[in-house]
């Protein structure tokens, strides 16, 4: 069986797109109708007429494409897809940490569950966590789960406190300083992009800190030829084809090898085939919930917008 054949026709038959986060197995991309981060896919997905929606991504990055798309049918390829980062918080975390800080508000990353987001003021990703916050006209918030996203904002703005929540994603947390500055001697000429997710100390030893798409972005447009990609392995390999398709003569190295998220990586052309015939493993979420968390991204859209 040609497998990605029999899903561009399972595609065509259902109605159905495919959603697919820069952290995937490069060879996902080859199926997809949408490729990038996880706001722009779901935004994406709401704007088309598709019935089906499969996310090839993690539950929460699920859980917001239905958030955006109550009419339509959300599937993720592999349930045990989650986000570490995500499953740090929950409700009751959530109202702990906000009962010790009282009558402050609360952002929450997108990296967050339906339910977590339900429960804050306004959600952010982290190419506009800065400005969003800003936008608050505060100078104190909570910042549910991220602390590193949480610091980094702050840094950005130097009038507001920003309390956070201990949440860390593991696979960033990989990248060591030690990391940072061997890079450094090994590639002088080379530019360092980094993600904010990533600790403060290894931030600061970037040349530029931006959130996928921004890294993305700025690889593309610099006149650099050489850059070491402080995030998931996915942007590094994506950077890299299509410097070879379109003739960049770019060259992008992965700060070192164990920058891969093990649950992003888990969702195969396998289970697309599966999900997309079965119509398994759909995202569900209570109405009075998905209303609340929509509020939250709406808010958001509002400032960007």
């Amino acid at each position: 069986m040609d497998i990605v054949q029999e899903i561009k026709k399972l595609k065509k038959e259902k109605n159905a797109i495919i959603l697919t986060h820069c952290y995937q197995e490069i060879e996902i991309d080859e199926v997809s109708d949408f490729v990038g981060d996880s706001l722009y896919l779901s935004r994406a997905a709401a704007n088309t007429n598709a019935d089906i929606i499969v996310f090839a991504g993690v539950y929460f990055m699920a859980q917001s494409a239905k958030i955006l798309s109550p009419n339509k049918k959300v599937l993720l390829p592999n349930m045990e897809s989650g986000c570490l980062m995500a499953d740090m918080i929950d409700v009751e975390k959530l109202r702990t940490f906000k009962a010790n800080h009282p009558n402050i508000p609360v952002v929450c990353y997108i990296n967050s569950t339906a339910e977590v987001k339900a429960e804050c003021d306004i959600c952010v990703t982290s190419s506009n966590a800065v400005e969003v916050v800003k936008s608050l006209n505060t100078n104190k918030v909570l910042f549910v789960p991220d602390t590193y996203l949480g610091k980094w904002v702050e840094h950005n703005l130097k009038d507001v406190e920003v309390i956070t929540f201990n949440g860390f994603c593991p696979t960033h947390l990989r990248i060591r300083p030690e990391d940072m500055i061997n890079a450094r001697k090994n590639y002088p000429n080379a530019l360092i992009l980094a993600h904010p997710e990533c600790h403060r100390e290894v931030a600061k030893l970037a040349d530029f800190v931006g959130s996928t798409k921004e890294i993305m972005e700025f690889a593309k447009k610099s006149d650099n030829k050489t850059f070491i990609i402080a995030t998931e392995k996915g942007v590094a390999d994506r950077l890299n084809r299509d410097s070879l398709i379109n003739n960049w003569g770019k060259n992008f190295i992965l700060i070192n090898d164990k920058i891969i998220c093990p649950n992003m990586k888990k969702n195969t052309l396998a289970d697309i085939y599966n999900v997309l015939l079965t119509e398994k493993n759909e995202i569900e979420i209570n109405e009075d919930i998905r209303l609340k968390a929509y509020s939250t991204i709406e808010k958001m859209l509002y400032v960007k917008n």
